[in-house]
């Protein structure tokens, strides 16, 4: 008579046999990683950034090859955020005692001036060398809650890349018809501004394949302030993160024309969904099942951030639920995982 056997009844029993073997340790440790990541963001602005990268370097799921510091809109630029971008990154990972495993660096200090003008950085040719190794079996990930600079820059000198890489972007308008257009209806999104020419080139002239969290799903990602209270009670790490978000209002406070923010009991930790699409998935399906996204063909993105259809464009992933529960439940534990383990 066939055998049917249940899925759960099959893990639970491998579990039980691999505990029962001299070398269960060795054997769960040989488990593959699900992804190589590459980290780009811009540190030294918004600080949901920061929450994002202490989560993603505590992930055991992937490795981290590249941590990337990028800069702001031309607007909000000093000239050298990339660099503070960086060195913001650096103080967040040595409070973490992890600057000697990570080593962030600058990326470009500017906007692509325009599509016949363009030079690679420092940053682009890494990705370039990251992307194109032959020996290394985990698919990559370029993981930006920021502007894409560097990753058009990469793409632009070495297109063979695109078949080699899955961009994660945190950032754009919202789709028509997908979900609620925000407060700021018609303006293009904060992260499109850093840098539309190079938004554009990856939208309608790469190959390389987008999951995008467009800004209706990642403004869903709220943690409220009681939370932010708690968390910084917590050590070093969770002072220090409240700390960069009890320093906005400041920080914006010097931005000519900036009106003063509210005060109000949630804060917006949008560059968190990288973490989710990344490492936060099950083995037996590896993919965010908790989330929801539409495929729809790759539209052409327009230099105002808005969208035209485009039915023959390369199949992507729009994001439209972000599982914030499962997604601040683990951030929060993994953060006390690591304090106590620093004791």
């Amino acid at each position: 008579m066939p055998l049917t056997l249940d899925r759960r009844l099959f893990v639970g029993s491998t579990i039980a046999c691999l505990t029962g073997l001299p070398h269960a340790t060795a054997a769960l440790a040989s488990q593959p990683l699900l992804a190589r990541v590459i980290l780009d963001n811009d540190f030294a602005g918004d600080p949901d950034g920061l929450f994002q990268l202490a989560h993603h370097v505590l992930c055991r799921s992937v490795s981290i090859p590249l941590i990337i510091g990028s800069h702001l809109p031309a607007a909000f630029s000093s000239g050298h955020d990339a660099r503070d971008s960086a060195d913001r990154a650096r103080e967040l990972l040595a409070i973490m005692q992890l600057d000697r495993t990570h080593k962030p660096i600058a990326g470009a200090e500017a906007p692509i001036p325009s599509r016949s003008s363009w030079k690679s950085s420092a940053a682009s040719a890494a990705i370039v060398r990251e992307a194109m190794r032959d020996d290394a079996k985990e698919p990559l990930i370029y993981a930006s809650g920021a502007g894409l600079t560097d990753l058009a820059l990469a793409w632009l000198s070495e297109p063979r890349i695109g078949r080699r890489i899955k961009l994660i972007w945190i950032g754009g308008n919202t789709h028509p018809g997908f979900g609620n257009p925000g407060v700021k209806a018609g303006e293009p999104e904060f992260n499109f501004s850093i840098d539309p020419i190079a938004a554009q080139v990856l939208f309608n002239e790469s190959d390389i394949e987008i999951w995008q969290v467009p800004s209706d799903a990642y403004s869903q990602m709220l943690f409220s302030t009681a939370e932010l209270e708690e968390l910084g009670t917590t050590g070093p790490l969770g002072a220090y993160l409240k700390g960069r978000v009890d320093a906005i209002p400041e920080m914006l406070a010097k931005i000519p024309g900036m009106p003063p923010v509210p005060l109000t009991d949630a804060y917006v930790l949008g560059d968190s969904p990288l973490v989710t699409l990344t490492a936060l998935v099950p083995p037996m399906q590896p993919d965010p099942t908790s989330c929801r996204f539409a495929s729809m063909p790759t539209p052409r993105l327009l230099g105002n951030g808005s969208y035209v259809a485009r039915p023959d464009g390369r199949p992507m992933r729009i994001y439209t639920q972000i599982d914030a529960g499962l997604t601040f439940r683990d951030m929060l534990a993994r953060f006390r995982l690591g304090t106590s383990a620093r004791r």
